[in-house]
């Protein structure tokens, strides 16, 4: 089938990225993002949002995950306990930390992926530390989630690799596509936007 492709990004509708069939999937819209998570996986398949001069001094020390959305069958402490895996954001705490209130709405389980250390605290939060300093001259929408296989910890899904888009909502260009290992060695590639639909199995659709 022909992939159509527009350049903006900002009404980024995305069909399920979950290889297979995908049932039960719930589009949440909070004040800060949105999300399409899947009561299959008990996962967020993407989380998208918005970020102007993200950044703040909000103390996030007492903040901690949970769910909030009775119909939404979320991961929850026990699935990771002992895991060793993190509870890895995917709209990004630190971006909303100049309002603690938006802060801590991205503590939700439906925002959050298992990731191993290695890319939740290596090239993860290397690459989020990046855009935040994009978003201080930039609008920019931000479009991140997870493919998986069949790797479970408790009840959930564990992403075999994650993935994040980066559009400019000035210039209108997408500004990094990258494909992320979620392993103990786990690494970034920048690929094109075509390759990320490829390798997900689904299409992307952009309007403007």
């Amino acid at each position: 089938m022909q992939k159509h492709f527009r350049t903006n990004l900002l009404f980024l509708l995305l069909a399920s990225l979950l290889c297979g069939n995908t049932v039960a999937q719930s589009i949440v819209k909070r004040e800060v993002y949105t999300v399409n998570f899947s009561n299959a996986l008990h996962e967020p398949l993407w989380v998208s949002y918005k970020l102007y001069r993200g950044g703040g001094e909000c103390s996030r020390t007492k903040f901690r995950f949970h769910n909030d959305i009775d119909s939404l069958q979320t991961a929850t402490d026990k699935d990771y306990a002992k895991s060793g895996y993190d509870k890895g954001h995917l709209a990004n705490s630190e971006d909303f930390a100049n309002d603690c209130s938006n802060d801590e709405l991205t503590f939700r389980y439906y925002n959050c992926l298992p990731q191993t250390p290695n890319l939740n605290r290596g090239v993860w939060k290397i690459n989020e530390t990046l855009i935040r300093q994009w978003s201080q001259s930039d609008s920019l929408l931000i479009v991140c989630g997870g493919t998986f296989g069949k790797k479970k910890i408790g009840h959930i899904a564990v992403p075999d690799y994650c993935w994040k888009v980066v559009q400019s909502l000035s210039s209108k260009k997408v500004l990094f596509c990258g494909w992320f290992t979620n392993t103990s060695e786990a690494t970034v590639t920048e690929i094109p936007l075509t390759e990320l639909i490829k390798r997900t199995g689904e299409e992307i659709h952009l309007k403007q």
